[in-house]
């Protein structure tokens, strides 16, 4: 079976403003197309540059395949290094972060220096080139606080995100922050059903009581259209912009990846039960008006965020099987923030802990009833689930391009 062709096939017949075919969210072999075409070589957040402050402290992630080490080296750099001995393969980093001087293969004790080049591998004999088994680099970018990678030989240029997204950052310093806490959960349903439930409010009510208390379901707020024709949302933009903070919606030519500051319900200045800050250290000192909502940055596959006042929110998906995703979400506070004095974890974490259990639910459910013989393409509702609609369209596009062999021009190899 041509599997390419039949995938291909089925994302040009699609019926527009539907869901997606039963195979796209249950089958192996288009799992590992996603893998192929869009993980392996699409820019991928993997986290923040405050969890590794250091030189030597490193953090590790998986990305299908790959095992990946992130490291900052003796003059500051942050690298990307394929976390796999040049020796025999095995992993050199096998915690999930820490602090090393050098990066030992616990093996064979093959050592690499921090930038990834091999230092010492024992009794290898005299013609043996230590240059030529350096630890294999990964493409790595690091702005306003973010940590991409990219896994392509061949990665597009990421200045487009760069260019779009670092003013609405640089304010918040996020590089001056540390993580107060971090939480990983593993959903049992494909990372498109995880990012569909992102990216609509239409089942909020119903479902996230806490959210609902702070965070508005208009679709406007969640969606990709109607922001600047809603009054509120105008309004917000036009003070927080005069005040010195880039608000107003953007988003990439191909729909990867936009970014807006939205305001939060009335009166409300954070993700807690009460509305009021969950920190009283604010995150920036450059930040200091109050009610600036909350900045929304999403980048597709692999991120979606909140940037506060009082503290930032990353959320990060990464897939693990055909219906397997795993979500890990980081709360940020300012690095001189001291729990128990500034904040209570607590009453920090709460919204989104119990927001997240919720839509690990709902994206389970969900993958199960999609696995019924009697699953068709339903609906989307264009008022409510307009982002979802433009998550589907850019995904069947690049898949689509993909497929077909081709780039957009937009996106362009570095």
């Amino acid at each position: 079976m041509d599997l390419r062709g039949d995938v291909l096939r089925k994302l040009k017949n699609r019926r527009e403003g539907y869901s997606l075919e039963q195979a796209f969210y249950t089958d192996a072999d288009i799992y590992k197309l996603d893998l192929e075409e869009i993980w392996y070589k699409d820019w991928l957040f993997v986290g923040h540059d405050c969890e590794i402050p250091k030189a030597g402290n490193y953090f590790t992630v998986q990305i299908g395949d790959y095992p990946v080490v992130i490291v900052r080296d003796r003059q500051g750099t942050i690298r990307a290094l394929h976390n796999s001995c040049r020796h025999r393969g095995s992993r050199v980093c096998t915690s999930h972060k820490g602090a090393s001087a050098k990066l030992v293969c616990p093996y064979h004790q093959w050592t690499y220096e921090l930038d990834g080049s091999l230092l010492f591998a024992r009794q290898m004999g005299e013609d043996f080139d230590k240059a030529a088994h350096s630890l294999k680099p990964i493409a790595c970018e690091s702005f306003g606080g973010y940590i991409f990678i990219c896994l392509s030989e061949t990665p597009m240029d990421f200045a487009p995100v760069r260019d779009t997204v670092s003013a609405y950052l640089a304010p918040h310093h996020l590089k001056d922050t540390k993580v107060a806490f971090e939480s990983t959960i593993v959903e049992k349903g494909n990372w498109k059903l995880v990012w569909e439930n992102n990216r609509e409010c239409y089942h909020c009510a119903s479902n996230h009581p806490e959210l609902c208390r702070t965070y508005p379901e208009a679709p406007s707020a969640t969606g990709v259209q109607g922001a600047a024709d809603d009054p509120v949302i105008s309004e917000h933009w036009s003070r927080c912009e005069a005040s010195g903070l880039p608000s107003e919606f953007k988003m990439s030519p191909t729909g990867q990846f936009r970014v807006a500051r939205m305001p939060l319900i009335e009166g409300a200045e954070s993700y807690t039960m009460s509305g009021e800050r969950a920190v009283k250290r604010r995150l920036s000192d450059e930040v200091t008006q109050s009610h600036i909502g909350t900045l929304l940055l999403f980048h597709y596959p692999t991120t979606w965020n909140h940037v506060l006042a009082d503290h930032a929110i990353s959320f990060r998906v990464l897939p693990l099987g055909p219906e397997l995703t795993q979500v890990t979400t980081k709360w940020l506070v300012h690095k001189d923030a001291v729990e128990g004095v500034d904040y209570k974890l607590d009453e920090l974490t709460h919204v989104w802990n119990e927001t997240n259990d919720q839509d690990r639910r709902i994206v389970e459910e969900n993958a199960f009833g999609i696995r019924s013989p009697a699953y068709e393409p339903g609906p989307y509702s264009p008022e409510h689930e307009g982002g979802v609609m433009q998550f589907v369209e850019w995904y069947c596009n690049f898949m689509q391009d993909r497929l077909r062999g081709e780039t957009s021009p937009l996106f362009k190899v570095a």
